[in-house]
């Protein structure tokens, strides 16, 4: 494992990458490539009917186009591979297997239309807080539902407050038995949780830092609380705001007019990320820029800390 600064590109190939994934991509590789760092390029495909090899090479190709090289990862390998989490599942037993020992894991037959229910608690963002049905279970009771249904599996999670210091927005703090509940490790379905797989494989990689959306801000301690069990080594996160649209929408690859092809056909590659940069607080206007001219500008104390309006005529 290298030592050193490490920031890494976390795409998952679903679809052609917008604005809001070149943002937080463009600030990561700013952040590790101004402190004289490495970049790595993981796929996240854990789910293989949304995530094609296709998309993984668009992703590439578009990386490639917008000059944010990375130093390993991709169909270009290294030291830390695989960089498919498709073809990590064997780290991620391994890591479930050390918290099934710890007497943390449980098996949960709870459909998502139960966990929607009305009597269910739910987060301020409308995401389920889990109530802990399935929990304590008897052994007779867990071997007649299985017999029904696949169960996912979740950790066990205590009544702990879990803060941290974010490199971008500050302190933050939740409760994980009251904020969140227990959480999935494994789907039904067998596909492995983000969670877990991110942790294992920030890990393995040697990643120090994380820069991503404000949206995973909550994840952040679930994924300390893991990395505390597993006896790793955490990466400092640095979660940016939001993109959104001038009428308020938030950014995704369901807005098609907003994807990397659909840009380029109105725009370049300078003129994007001198746009995204002018959003960052690192460009004074929008004139085009190349990711390696914004390195000497680059500082963490200039880059806004609330979701951001991109202008009429910025991209549009």
């Amino acid at each position: 494992m290298a030592k050193g600064t490490a920031g890494r590109f976390a795409p998952s190939p679903s679809g052609r990458m917008h604005l809001g994934n070149l943002f937080s991509s463009l600030l990561a590789w700013l952040s590790a490539k101004s402190q004289g760092g490495r970049m790595v390029l993981r796929i996240e495909d854990l789910d293989a009917q949304r995530c094609t090899r296709t998309y993984a090479e668009r992703v590439e190709a578009d990386y490639r186009a917008l000059g944010l090289f990375w130093d390993e990862g991709g169909s270009s390998g290294g030291p830390d591979g695989p960089y498919y989490q498709s073809q990590r599942n064997e780290q991620y037993a391994a890591a479930l297997e050390r918290l099934r020992q710890k007497g943390l894991v449980y098996p949960c037959f709870c459909t998502r239309a139960q966990l929607h229910a009305a009597s269910a608690p739910h987060r301020d963002d409308g995401q389920t807080i889990y109530p802990g049905t399935c929990r304590d279970l008897t052994a007779d009771e867990i071997a007649a539902r299985s017999a029904a249904r696949a169960p996912a599996l979740r950790l066990r999670v205590p009544d702990r407050e879990i803060g941290f210091l974010d490199g971008n927005l500050g302190g933050y703090a939740e409760n994980l038995e009251r904020d969140c509940g227990d959480f999935l490790l494994r789907r039904s379905d067998g596909l492995w949780a983000y969670q877990l797989a991110v942790v294992v494989d920030d890990a393995a990689m040697g990643i120090t830092q994380v820069v991503r959306g404000s949206d995973l801000l909550s994840s952040t301690p679930r994924q300390l609380y893991l990395y505390n069990l597993l006896g790793l080594t955490p990466p400092e996160f640095y979660h940016v705001p939001l993109l959104l649209a001038p009428d308020g929408r938030r950014l995704s690859k369901r807005d098609g007019d907003l994807s990397l092809d659909a840009l380029l056909e109105r725009s370049t590659p300078q003129a994007m990320i001198g746009g995204l940069a002018y959003l960052a607080g690192l460009n004074p206007g929008a004139e085009p820029r190349s990711p390696e001219s914004l390195l000497p500008e680059f500082d963490w104390e200039k880059v806004p800390k609330t979701d951001i309006y991109v202008p009429d005529g910025l991209f549009f």
